[in-house]
Parts: C-alpha cells; structure tokens; sequence
C-alpha cells in the first residue's frame, strides 16, 4: 500500500479502495469488484462498490492499515498514534485518559492539536500542488516507483533524465532487449530491472522455464535476473515456483 500513497486521493486513502474504470480496487491487497456484478460475502450478496466495502472491512478496515503505515508516512509518534486509535474507536477524552494514564485536559489538547495539523495538511498540499508539483521540468520529475516495489527507499529517487542515463549506459540494444551488464549500484538495478519488466504482458501467465527463455535473450545470467525482478517485486510466483506473472497492479502503471 505505501507505494500507492502518492497517487490516491484523501477520500481513496480513507474508504480503502480506489476505482479503476469499472472495477473498485482494494488499496490493501489488490482485490478487484467488477461494476454490474454481484459478490457474496457473509450470505448476502454485495454489488461491487459494496462488495468493496465489505472486503475491505475483512482486513480491518482503512483505518488500521493507514495507521500501521510506518511513521514517514503518518507523522505519528506511537502515543499520537496510540491516541488516534482510541479516538477511532469514539472513546470519551476521560476513558482515553483512563487508558493512557494521562489526564482529560491533555488529551483534549491533543485532539486540539490533531484538527490542527489537518488544518495545516490541507494548506500544504495546496501550496505543494501550485508549486512543486505542477512546475517540475520533465526531465527533473522523479520516475514512478513500480507497484509491486519491496523495501522502498533512496534507492527509487531517480530523475527520468537519471533513468535514461542508466538505460543508455546499460542496454546494447532496446529492439531487441539485450543487456550489456547488470550494474552493481542498487538505484541502477531498479531502472534496469523496471525496463526488463516491460518486455512482460500483465496478462502472461508463465513457468520458470519460460521466464528463463525470455530472460536468456536479454542476458546470458538470465538467474540473477530472475533472482532480483522476484526480490525486487516486479514479479511474483506462486508458492511452489512454477508459475510467474507481473505483479498484480503494475498493469495500471503500464508496465
């Protein structure tokens, strides 16, 4: 989910799952609710939008999965986010007090200071949008982290000049894919192994032998490709390896 944040809304963020087209996509897992069909859920059947709902209740609901998102991203200090938690679940500033040890004045200042910090949250990414975000040159615009990303960190902060350094100085050729050599540094493992995953459909379906074969032709060690696209979550394979696809949601990101 933490490589979804920087493209869903408020609202997308707060119900769980965002639409895609036609379909309601769960942020946590990927599940998909076609619109005009029914899906039973607890003996009752659900049309997509609250078939959604429901799925996404079933691992807890948005507001667990925000708050157990790691602290760059909330903001939240584990008291702060201890006090949401409570908050979340209508418990009077006195039975919070009771709970966290503290008193009913400091967790009315607290409450206090939360609408603030939304106050200010809206102010900025205003200012975020009217600046940063609309007047970055193309070339400096950082290039997108793909969906099925582990581990995200500076490793993903690449410009799409940077990105296009790399893949030139990487590839012999682009029609047909052929590697020159794998780098070593990690940021340019990413973009190398993002390009490779482009030769992938999101709708093959194939063994490790195919993966191979497809590989062989882009680099003679084709296994340490194979090792880092997995690792790297640009592919997943089931739990006995014998079948291979692009991670779930690259296909809304193109790849």
């Amino acid at each position: 989910m933490e490589n979804l944040l920087a493209g869903l809304s408020v609202q997308e963020l707060e119900r769980g799952y965002r639409w895609e087209g036609d379909k309601a996509i769960c942020n946590l897992c990927g599940a998909s609710f076609q619109k005009g069909e029914i899906y039973p859920a607890g003996g009752r059947f659900f049309d997509a939008e609250r078939a959604a709902m429901e799925h996404v209740a079933g691992h807890g609901g948005a507001f667990s999965a925000l708050l157990g998102l790691d602290r760059r991203y909330t903001g939240l200090t584990g008291n702060q986010a201890e006090l949401l938690k409570h908050m979340h679940k209508g418990l009077s500033d006195a039975s919070i007090a009771q709970i966290m040890g503290l008193s009913a004045s400091t967790v009315r200042h607290q409450r206090f200071l939360f609408r603030e910090k939304a106050k200010q949250a809206r102010v900025y990414l205003a200012l975020f949008n009217l600046s940063v975000g609309r007047a970055t040159p193309p070339g400096d615009a950082p290039a997108k982290i793909h969906a099925g990303a582990t581990m995200v960190d500076d490793r993903y902060q690449v410009t799409r000049d940077e990105e296009e350094g790399i893949l030139k100085a990487a590839f012999s050729s682009f029609e047909p894919l052929v590697l020159a050599a794998f780098p070593g540094r990690e940021k340019k493992k990413i973009v190398v192994l993002r390009r490779i995953a482009q030769s992938f459909s999101p709708d093959e379906v194939l063994t490790e032998k195919e993966v191979s074969q497809r590989l062989r032709a882009i680099y003679p060690d084709f296994a340490t490709l194979r090792r880092y696209l997995i690792e790297y979550g640009f592919l997943t394979r089931n739990a006995d390896g014998s079948c291979y696809r692009l991670a779930a949601s690259d296909e809304a990101e193109g790849l």
